[in-house]
């Protein structure tokens, strides 16, 4: 299951997110991935966390990204959640893409894995294919 966190830049969303992400790693069954591009997340969120640095892995485009996220799953069935901060920043501002990448992962997922990503935008700059997974 896809769900995005939007708003502008200062916003909110990251401190959201890392609430979101201590959260899960109190709760959750399995695993919590975060993935960031670089590393300062790290101080933020649990030590039980996976902190992902895209940099590291020379993640640069929302294919790249997808492989990355079907590579965690497919290579570890307990995963239960991901988290990604700036997936823009990742991937670039192609927001037609964006939504694409969206439906693959919803797809890769199911109800099986909990994946929310932070988007540096407002919804009404957003195609509906990104919008349609909003939450607030």
């Amino acid at each position: 299951m896809v769900k995005i966190i939007t708003g502008k830049k200062g916003s909110g969303k990251t401190k959201k997110l890392i609430d979101m992400i201590n959260e899960s790693a109190k709760s959750t069954k399995g695993y919590v991935e975060c993935i960031d591009k670089g590393t300062k997340l790290r101080y933020e969120i649990g030590h039980s966390v996976r902190l992902v640095d895209t940099d590291q892995y020379s993640i640069y485009s929302y294919e790249a990204f997808f492989g990355l996220v079907a590579g965690l799953v497919a290579g570890n069935y307990d995963i239960k959640d991901i988290y990604v901060d700036s997936i823009l920043k990742i991937g670039g501002a192609d927001f037609e893409a964006l939504g694409a990448m969206l439906a693959k992962i919803d797809k890769l997922t199911g109800d099986e894995v909990n994946v929310v990503l932070t988007v540096s935008a407002d919804n009404a700059d957003l195609p509906e294919s990104v919008v349609k997974y909003t939450i607030e």
